[in-house]
């Protein structure tokens, strides 16, 4: 049976490569009818933050990514967390002094960075040079120093089979014997892993390419338990456009910030699915249903994967499209309040913001895109677009703005046939394209050049608001334009 967990260290918000390596793991899961578990690496106490795992937690949430098992909150199934399971980690790292694979070493801070600094002034690595290794040291809990070695072997090399990769090699005499229990009580990463993936049962380790040097030490530690280790599988990088490890410098990495940006769930969904793994064919915007019938290791890419901020913008725009006009609505809304456009002292109208969702769904990339293409649906203009007002607000379109906005004022019937008749019929008289009439109004009632279909914006916005905002765009034409 498939077994794989995401193993999340909470000490910074979850970068998009972890989250496409849970990603991953969750579709590989649910494509073999597995179980997909979620095991908080938490043994690294100076760094470990609250508020990270807040946001790894709200993340896997956001995008949909449920676990199959772990102790019951409340009916739920809570996180397996490594800090509750130490008595576990300090037996097997006891069975491994017994046998003789480790050892107990005392040597202080200062001695081991005397050493360190020495290596590297030497230019060699900066390897523990295994004092205490045949040492009879006993484990005395009174003395802070003490940790517990892994006697990595000196000589032969040590090989892994990894399912995308092939066989991968690494010459022992260039391990270092690595702690398997701190000072502190907690496992390192290289043991509490390696024990954690046994007992649960793991049959398939997917984690980040990074992780390829960690491998042949944790198929050590698995020899010298007498344990079969699960396959593994070394998901490629995420690279910036730059083609450098993507990183904050390229722009929003955090998980977090694409939701506050605006990315739908599920369009990031699709997208990180996309990163490192094909479907074999064109196909791009699929949803989690065909995703998990179509995922499979066999279409993961050995190849880095770079992070196209403009593509991800563009399949959020797809799957905006995609929705009705309510739903794009309930989705705006948050927006809307925290904008200070939808209060409980100024609520807006639902069928209006129906109506204005109507007309922007084509042009939105992002819901945050709403703020500076829409806001005059919710709020009056501020000023003009310097290149509109360039090429549209002449002296003459003054004049003109105030005629418009009288004939729009006789208007028995404010819907877009008696806007555009109106509008259309005053050009005729200014013997101008109506393009030359059309361009102004736009810009007197929106401060922008572009957005949708001018007569449904005007018949939106509404007559008071329209006419007032071509009068005051005549005044500044006459007090701004020679």
């Amino acid at each position: 049976m498939v077994r794989v967990r995401f193993a999340p260290s909470p000490t910074g918000l979850p970068h998009v490569g972890n989250i496409r390596t849970a990603l991953f793991c969750w579709l590989f899961a649910r494509h073999h009818n597995g179980s997909f578990i979620l095991r908080v690496e938490d043994t690294d106490r100076e760094r470990y933050r609250p508020e990270a795992l807040d946001a790894i937690m709200s993340g896997l949430r956001w995008l949909g990514l449920d676990w199959d098992e772990g102790p019951q909150v409340g009916g739920d199934y809570a996180p397996y967390f490594q800090s509750q399971r130490l008595e576990i980690y300090h037996k097997y790292a006891r069975k491994l002094v017994e046998s003789g694979s480790a050892y107990y070493c005392n040597c202080s801070p200062e001695r081991l960075d005397k050493i360190r600094n020495q290596r590297l002034q030497n230019g060699l690595p900066p390897m523990y040079d295994r004092n205490c290794r045949d040492k009879k040291i006993e484990s005395d809990p009174t003395d802070t120093d003490t940790v517990i070695r892994f006697k990595m072997p000196l000589f032969g090399k040590t090989c892994f089979t990894d399912e995308l990769r092939g066989e991968i090699c690494f010459e022992n005499s260039t391990f270092d014997d690595i702690v398997l229990i701190k000072s502190d009580g907690y496992p390192t990463y290289h043991f509490a892993v390696v024990v954690d993936d046994y007992l649960m049962k793991i049959s398939h380790i997917m984690r980040a390419e990074e992780w390829i040097p960690s491998a042949g030490k944790h198929i050590l530690i698995y020899d010298a338990l007498g344990w079969e280790a699960p396959k593994f599988v070394h998901l490629p990088m995420i690279l910036g456009p730059d083609r450098s490890k993507l990183s904050k410098r390229h722009g929003a990495t955090a998980i977090t910030e694409f939701e506050q940006q605006g990315i739908l769930p599920e369009a990031m969904f699709n997208f990180l699915s996309l990163l490192g793994w094909s479907p074999k064919d064109d196909t791009e915007i699929m949803n989690k249903e065909e995703l998990i019938s179509r995922f499979d290791i066999d279409g993961i890419n050995t190849a880095a994967s770079v992070f196209d901020f403009d593509k991800l913008r563009w399949m959020n725009g797809e799957y905006i499209r995609r929705m009705t006009p309510k739903q794009l609505t309930a989705r705006l809304k948050p927006y809307y309040e925290k904008w200070g456009w939808c209060t409980a002292d100024n609520p807006c109208d639902d069928e209006y913001l129906d109506k204005v969702s109507q007309a922007m769904q084509e042009r939105l990339k992002v819901f945050t895109d709403m703020k500076e293409l829409g806001y005059y649906f919710f709020t009056e203009p501020t000023e003009y677009d310097p290149k509109g007002v360039k090429k549209n607000f002449k002296p003459e379109v003054a004049d003109w703005l105030n005629e418009l906005a009288n004939r729009f004022d006789s208007l028995s019937e404010w819907d877009k046939p008696n806007l555009e008749q109106q509008t259309r019929d005053f050009a005729n008289e200014m013997d101008v394209g109506a393009g030359k009439v059309i361009h102004p109004i736009r810009l007197a009632v929106s401060g922008l050049r572009m957005g949708p279909g001018l007569f449904e914006l005007l018949e939106i916005v509404g007559k008071e608001k329209v006419i007032a905002r071509l009068k005051r765009a005549a005044n500044w034409i006459r007090e701004n334009i020679n």
